[in-house]
Formats: C-alpha cells, sequence, structure tokens
C-alpha cells in the first residue's frame, strides 16, 4: 500500500493538538510546529461548554481532563456594577480546567500516539500548500489598526475562598468585561476582555484591570484575593471580526480562521470542533482519496456552515454587552431576564 502523506500543523494551542490528536488516531503521520512550551498559561475564560465536550468524549478524551482536575460548572451569573441577574442554570454541565494542565495534557497524548512535536519551533515558511494546517491563535492585524481591545489573565492564589455566586460569574463594565471561574485544584481563573479609552479610567496594573471598577461587585469578589503572579499573561492586536474560512487560501482552525468573542464562552468548544470537522478530510487527502484542494475546501465549507450563524449571534452579544442599551435603565430587565439568556445561550452554541 502507498505510504500516507504527512500532515504539519502550525500551531499546538487547542485547535492544533486536538486535530494532532484526532488525525493520529486514524494513523496519519503529524508533526505539529509550536512556538512556545508546554507547560505554560494564556488568556483563557478555561471553560469548556456546548459541542466541544463531544468532540473529547469521541476522542477518548474526557476521562483524562477529569483526571487531571478538571471539574464542572452547572450556573452562571452576570453582573453590572452593583447590579446582577439571578443564577442561571447552563443546558448541559460544563468543564473548567487551567490550560497550564490542559495542553500540557493534550500535548503529552498527541507525543504518546506517535505524533511528532517540536516545540520552541517558529515556522517561517508559507502556510498556504498542501498538507499545511495554520491553527497559530488568533490573527494579527498591522499596528495601524489596531483595536483598543486586550486580554487579561490570572488565577487567584490557591486556598483562598472567594465569595462567588455561581459556577461562572461575568462581569461587566463600560471597559469591558471579565469573566470569573474556579477552574480545579483550588485555584480561580479570572480573564477580562478590556479596552482603553482616552476619557476612562488608567488602572496601575493588570491586576487592577482584573478587580474591575471601584464600587463594583467584581472589586468586593477579589477584594482580598492575591493573584498568582506566575499565572499573569496578555494579548493584544486581535479582531473579533468574524472571517469566511471559504475565503481563505489557507487551511485555517480555531482562532486563526476567527475569533469568538469571549462572551459566548464558546471558543474553547469552537477550536475543537474545527480540529473534528478536519481531521477526515485531512486523513483522506493523507491517503490519496482526495487532493489537497479538495480537502482545503471540504474544511472550510463545513466550519462556515457550523459556525457562521454562531458567530453572527456572538458578534450581536459583544455588541450587546458594551451597548449603552445594556448600561441603561433597560439594562435590569435584560440581565434578568430567563428568556434571553436562554435563547443567547442556545444561538452561540
Amino acid at each position: 500500500m502507498p505510504s500516507h502523506k504527512p500532515i504539519t500543523i502550525i500551531g499546538g494551542g487547542l485547535a492544533g493538538l486536538t486535530l494532532g490528536i484526532a488525525l493520529r488516531q486514524r494513523e496519519v503521520p503529524v508533526t505539529i510546529w509550536e512556538a512556545g512550551r508546554y507547560p505554560r498559561h494564556r488568556v483563557c475564560g478555561e471553560f469548556i461548554s456546548g459541542q466541544g465536550l463531544a468532540v473529547l468524549e469521541r476522542l477518548g478524551l474526557l476521562g483524562s481532563l477529569r483526571a487531571a482536575g478538571a471539574i464542572e460548572a452547572n450556573t452562571a451569573l452576570f453582573v453590572l456594577g452593583r447590579r446582577r441577574s439571578s443564577v442561571h442554570r447552563l443546558a448541559a454541565p460544563a468543564l473548567c480546567l487551567s490550560r497550564y494542565v490542559l495542553d500540557a495534557l493534550l500535548a503529552e497524548t498527541f507525543q504518546r500516539l506517535g505524533g511528532e512535536l517540536r516545540l520552541n519551533s517558529r515556522w517561517t515558511a508559507p502556510v498556504a500548500a498542501g498538507g499545511l494546517v495554520c491553527a497559530t491563535g488568533r490573527r494579527l492585524q498591522p499596528a495601524e489598526n489596531l483595536p483598543r481591545w486586550f486580554g487579561v489573565k490570572a488565577h487567584v492564589a490557591r486556598g483562598q475562598a472567594l465569595p462567588l455566586e455561581a459556577d461562572l460569574e461575568m462581569h461587566l463594565s463600560r471597559h469591558g468585561y471579565v469573566g470569573v471561574n474556579r477552574i480545579g485544584g483550588g485555584e480561580v481563573n479570572v480573564c477580562g476582555l478590556l479596552r482603553r479609552d482616552g476619557a476612562g479610567r488608567r488602572p496601575e496594573s493588570k491586576a487592577d484591570w482584573l478587580r474591575g471598577d471601584p464600587g463594583s461587585r467584581l472589586r468586593e469578589r477579589l477584594a482580598g484575593a492575591e493573584f498568582d503572579p506566575e499565572s499573569f499573561c496578555s494579548v493584544a492586536g486581535f479582531s473579533l471580526k468574524p472571517q469566511a474560512a471559504a475565503r481563505r487560501e489557507e487551511c485555517c482552525l480555531g482562532d486563526a480562521l476567527t475569533l469568538t468573542p469571549p462572551v459566548t464562552g464558546n471558543g474553547m468548544s469552537m477550536a475543537m470542533e474545527s480540529a473534528a470537522i478536519a481531521a477526515e478530510p485531512l486523513a483522506a487527502y493523507s491517503a490519496g482519496r482526495s487532493d489537497w484542494a479538495g480537502a482545503r475546501l471540504a474544511i472550510a465549507r463545513d466550519c462556515d456552515t457550523a459556525f457562521g450563524r454562531r458567530l453572527a449571534w456572538a458578534r450581536w452579544l459583544q455588541w450587546l454587552m458594551m451597548s449603552p442599551l445594556l448600561h441603561g435603565q433597560a439594562g435590569l430587565l435584560l440581565l434578568r431576564s430567563e428568556r434571553l439568556w436562554e435563547f443567547l445561550y442556545g444561538r452561540t452554541r
């Protein structure tokens, strides 16, 4: 029998590692190029919900995540300054696990299955070529087009009992939003998407950004919290504008294709889902059952079908979170609407 064509994945984040595992389970030769190393912290809500859990189950990884300390999240709460919604029940339990643990676990699994992992190795050649998959994370923008948005994350040190009212709390302000959730191992993840403005508050540090506005419930929640200094990380220069996969020359997955607004809590799931979508077309290409153009187009078409409507709703939700409508008198009614919560949660999954 002819040998299988190799697949090269550029980027060893969630999409790249999940795809690498799925391909190795199909006996496809795979090499992942990763510019960094494991374990390391990443800006992330560390909250896996929706169909991403089904992907992990099909790959046989759910048990490993639970053994590594993943815990269930069943409830969510939205807070705007001092005002709060009711505690909403998630349609299905989510899993919360630190990326510091999760990425290292996936990398170990990939290597155990025979995959080649090149750490501290940055890909510099063009990526629009046969057998190359781009899973490099967020799309960077030219300096002159940089948005005001940036992400920052830190873990509250272990052993501190924060007075959380729900498994996931989303704290909104005019500067952005900060999610707070327990992630197992006695830690709490605090991760925000925030923006600077000319007339706005000028926090003294990343920790001050995460603690929220003076007088807010978030500031109250984190009043006595100490952040693990090793867990601090931040990102900037990314775009939240949806991208159609069919318009790209490269085969892109996860955030390299399009970055879903973090307020949905669905970014980790979509990265894993995109990997699952790509696995079979890439396996067919590797085995010689299709050419590269056919495999790439199949992946692009299926990703656009799976994510197009979801991303449109996510973009609308992102606008709503920062809209004066939410921060005005109507905000309390919107925050407390159980029907609106169920509708938007379902549409973004």
